[in-house]
Formats: structure tokens, sequence, C-alpha cells
């Protein structure tokens, strides 16, 4: 390929509002073109890595025996509806209707289309354990897209959605798919850290994520140094700094021990560092209560909340529209937002308002707590259970109570992992401090259990006859923010360093000036390599030297091939072979340069491609 017949309009300066570095040398290099804000066209040079990583995981899924699909980008929202979905994803769902006032979806995830395939198909249990993946566009209309397309409103994604009789089954497919992915991330050349991870909007009772490390990573992991624990603080748990609490009947014989309950005034102090000052008390002695606002909550609270559960839409599973809980934790710590969402299986969550605070406490902000709270439900985190003899507040102004015990002065609906996992906490596998790194997500994999199944009527008769409600999983990898991510690893100051894998092409030949014996040698270069399946860029163009060399570290082709005159004339005449990032040249016989390059560059290829350790 000549470069003037390429359409690589490269530039000196990244786009306005490019802050890493991904964003900044895909746009100078010609990769892409910002249309809108989170929205991104691919140009030629871009498109060619962009169809090598697609042709990466393609080989790899295809080899664990997932099949190729396409769904349709724009699918019925009566899908979305059977599913539940179409209101709890909230605004980030694209919704549009047509001509006959049809609702549609433009999809960000396709659970729904894929489920409604097979259901057209699916009859009895010989027919699984079913395994269909497509690499589509997708769209989620992101409240602040930034980083380019690291985070962008239009982006491709392959996913993959498997169907099973039984968890054995499925536990076998997200082995295999998680075993794929560590390959597909090992040949583009990045250090992937797999984390366990909350399912989030998708549901599910088990998923991990594959993350890179990031300085400007949406999400912080969890790490130990001494084992190979490692999770999304999403998900993170630790070893327990208290005592084990012991069961409710156990707890109330103790309570009958302990000094009885009492108010004292705290005039003006509401917070846990206030309060500590003002008692001459430790932040671990405090029960914090915080009040939170659900909706579309599917968590029975049957005997604890008089609300009527609804269906969103006929085939949906029941929820309350919403809910307002309360939440204890022991004061030094830190509710986690999405374990109480997971807990809650609640699409939206948000702290409760000052008005409605005082509604259901009768008190102000700063002065809730358990005892005597029983307009709401009370989740409790163990750490709040474990405390001997609590302060906490006593829903009263500048009140609060002491000697509080779990059990005796109250006693929540139900006690779950709530805690956010910090930096010196102790893993929960060997015990060790763990520690904290930043980190973006490329690739998630998922076990959905039966919600989609289920709720879409998807079945099949098993060897009885009987209908059964297959089991699913679902495993996705943003195409993207994975190239961008190859980017953020691999470049320096002068541009990109591909991985050979990825490389728009592998070999790029500057002759010095493109005329006489130096074209003639480059265009003899360029036609062998073609031979040997090579892919060349030729840079033919009528620029000075120091041009091209710039425009070739820009672009990152791994190896660049220097043809003047000057080597021209060696007895043999030479080349002038430069691998990116290398400080260091050599000279290569012309007459065994096109040989040595198709063996480097096959070399290079095939170290990526090894086996996955």
């Amino acid at each position: 390929m000549k470069f003037s017949e390429f359409y690589l309009p490269t530039l000196r300066e990244g786009g306005g509002d490019a802050i890493i570095a991904s964003h900044r040398l895909m746009f100078r290099s010609g990769m892409i073109r910002k249309l809108s804000n989170g929205l991104f066209a691919y140009l030629p040079l871009g498109l060619r890595s962009f169809r090598k990583l697609e042709n990466i995981i393609r080989e790899e899924i295809e080899a664990i025996g997932a099949r190729e699909i396409k769904a349709p980008v724009v699918v019925p929202g009566e899908l979305w509806k059977e599913s539940g979905r179409w209101d709890s994803m909230g605004d980030a769902l694209l919704r549009a209707k047509n001509r006959l006032n049809v609702d549609l979806v433009v999809s960000p995830t396709a659970e729904e289309a894929f489920t409604a395939i097979v259901r057209e198909d699916l009859f009895s249990y010989k027919q699984l354990p079913v395994n269909l993946y497509q690499i589509n566009t997708k769209y989620r209309d992101e409240i602040r897209p930034r980083y380019g397309v690291m985070r962008a409103r239009e982006f491709v994604m392959f996913d993959a959605y498997s169907f099973h009789v039984d968890e054995e089954s499925l536990d076998s497919v997200y082995k295999a798919m998680g075993r794929a992915y560590k390959r597909i991330f090992k040949r583009c050349g990045l250090s992937v850290i797999p984390v366990k991870a909350d399912s989030g909007a998708m549901g599910g009772a088990g998923s991990e994520e594959f993350m890179v490390e990031s300085l400007i990573g949406d999400n912080i992991l969890l790490l130990c140094p001494a084992c190979d624990y490692s999770a999304n603080v999403e998900k993170a748990g630790c070893q327990a700094d208290f005592t084990p609490v012991p069961p409710l009947q156990e707890a109330k014989t103790r309570a009958s021990s302990l000094p009885a309950v009492e108010i004292i005034d705290t005039p003006e102090v509401k917070t846990i560092a206030e309060l500590c000052t003002f008692l001459k008390t430790d932040a671990k002695n405090f029960i914090k209560t915080l009040i939170y606002r659900a909706l579309n909550v599917e968590l029975d609270l049957s005997g604890v909340c008089n609300l009527e559960r609804k269906k969103p839409s006929p085939d949906a599973l029941p929820v309350y529209p919403e809910v307002f809980v309360a939440v204890c934790i022991r004061g030094d710590l830190d509710v986690n937002e999405v374990k109480l969402a997971s807990v809650l299986k609640a699409a939206e969550l948000a702290l409760a308002s000052e008005e409605d605070v005082r509604r259901i406490t009768q008190a102000p902000l700063g002065f809730a707590g358990p005892v005597g709270l029983s307009a709401i439900p009370i989740i409790a985190d163990e750490s709040a259970l474990a405390i001997p003899c609590a302060f906490t507040g006593a829903l009263a102004e500048d009140k609060h109570y002491k000697n509080v015990v779990y059990g005796r002065d109250w006693t929540p609906f139900m006690s779950a992992d709530l805690r956010t996992v910090k930096a010196g906490d102790k893993c929960p596998v060997c015990g060790e401090a763990l520690y904290e790194k930043k980190g973006n997500e490329l690739g998630h994999i998922f076990k959905l259990g039966k919600k989609y199944s289920t709720s879409m009527h998807l079945a099949y008769l098993d060897e009885t006859g009987k209908s059964q409600i297959p089991t699913m999983g679902c495993y996705g990898i943003g195409l993207d923010r994975t190239l961008a991510s190859v980017i953020e690893e691999h470049h320096d100051e002068a541009g990109i360093i591909w991985t050979a894998t990825l490389a728009p092409f592998d070999v790029i030949i500057v002759p010095v000036k493109y005329d006489g014996e130096v074209k003639a040698a480059a265009d003899e270069l360029a036609a062998h390599l073609q031979k040997y399946g090579i892919d060349v860029l030729l840079d033919d163009r009528a620029e000075r030297a120091g041009v091209k060399f710039n425009d070739a570290d820009l672009i990152g082709i791994p190896y660049r091939v220097v043809v003047g005159d000057k080597n021209l004339s060696h007895d043999p005449p030479e080349f002038e072979i430069k691998k990116r990032g290398s400080k260091d040249s050599e000279l290569i016989e012309r007459g065994r340069a096109a040989d040595y390059l198709a063996q480097r560059v096959r070399l290079d290829i095939e170290q990526l491609n090894g086996d996955e350790s």
C-alpha cells in the first residue's frame, strides 16, 4: 500500500479535548475523527487495527465452541418491557418510535435480543448448551462521554450469550470464556488483572471483570500482594476486624448482662467526627445510620414493608417501585452503594433527601438510628451488629443513645456485607493487607442465571418431557477501549508503539527521496514483503525525510526501513532497519532484507500468540 493512495491525515497536535494519550494519539495518527461528543468515526488506519482485534477475538471464541450471529442494533422495545429493563435502565437507554408508533431501543446490550432469538428455536434439552456471539455496535447515552473511544456513546462490543440445562454446564463455559479472554488480551499485548466484580444491571450470581491498570481508571481494584485475590471495590470483601456476630438468640442472652440504653444530650453535634470529640470515644463505637431511596426493588420485603409490589410490564418480575431503607454500619466505615443495590436488587439507589429523612425519622439529618425506627426496613452491615455497647442517633434533634445493643434494642430486617473495602484492610483469603490500583474494565463475564429466561418465557423440555427454564451466561469485551488501552500501555513521546498482532501495517518503507534507484529498491522490497504476506506501507510522498520519520513513529508501525542513496552505495547495498521503540537501528543487506523482516514480524506475532500460562 502506497501512502499517497491511503487516506492517512496525520496531525501535529491532538484534539483540544484530548486528555489521555490514547485519545490524543488516535486523533493525531489519523485513526479516528470526532463527529460529536461521544461519537467517533474510524478512518482507514484505525480500522485496520480494529479488524485485527476482531479477528483475534473471533479465533479465540470460535475455538471454545461459540458461533457468530448478528442481531439488529435497533430492537423492539417490547423485548425490553418483557425483561423489565425498559424502565429500570433509565436515561442511558436510547428509546425511539417508528412511524407506526412502535417502541424501539438502540441496543446498549443484547440479553433481550439473544434470548428472543433462541426461544424461537429451543425445544429440547438435547439442543443445549447453546453459545452464540456477535461483534456489533452498541449505544449508551452516557452523561459524560470522555477520554475518546475509552468512554463513548456509540461503541463496538463482542458479546456472547450461553444457555444451559444446569449450573455445571454454565460453569464450564464460564471458565472457558475466562481462559479465552486471557488469551485474547495476551495476544493484544495487554497486562490484564482479572477481578471479582458486581453483576450490576445485568443481574446474576457471579461475575468477573478483566481490568487494565490506568491512572484515569473508572474502577478501584483491591489486590493482595501475597495471594491471587483481586476484586473491584464494588465487590471486594475483607476479613472482619471485629468479633464474629453471635446468632440472634445468643445475642439477646448476652444483652441481658450489658448496661441499659441511655439517652444523652448532644447539642449541635451531628457528624461522627464531632461526636467522637464530644463524647471522647472512637468512631468504631458508633452505629452510623443512612437513609436510602431505592427504585424498582426486586427483594421481597413482605412483612416489613406495607408497599405493594407491582409489575413494570405484564411479563416482568414484580418490584417495589420506590422503597426507603435504613442502612446501619460501624461509624468508621463507609457503605458500598453497589453492594447495597445488589442486595436490594434495585435498579437505582441514592441517599434520601433531607426532607425525606425528616419525614421518616422525625428528626433532622445527623440523628438517625435503628432504635425505634419502624417506618422502613433496616439493613445492617455485620460490623454494626458486633458493637457491644454502641452510640447512635436517637431520632430526635441533639439527642443520641448510649449502650445500644443488637438483639435487645434493635434487630435489622437482614444483615449483609455492605462495607467499602479500602487499602490496608485484610485479604479475605490470606489476611495480608490489601493495596489499591485504578483500572479500566475491558471485559466482563457474568453468570446471569435465569433472570432473562424466566421473564422472557424461554423454556425447553427435559428428558422426562417436563418444561424447564435454562440458565444463562453473558460475556462481553469492549473493542474500542481495548484498542485504546493497547495504545495507553504501548506508546512514547513520539507516538504509538503497536504490538505486532494489532499493527495496521507490519513494515513501513521510507525512501529518503522516492525516485531513481531509491524508488526501484523500495518498490522491490515492498513487492517481496507482500509475497511473504507482510502488510507494507510505502511512504512515496514528496516530503522531507524528517516529516516521514516523524509520521512513521507517530503511527507506530513495528518496523521502519529507510532506503537512501548513501546505504545503497555500500557494497553490498544495504537498508537501515529500525524497530519502533528501539533506540538502535541496523544495516541489512538489500538482498536478504525481505527474508529478515518477514522472519522478525512472524516471530513477534508468534511470541504474542503463544499459549497463555
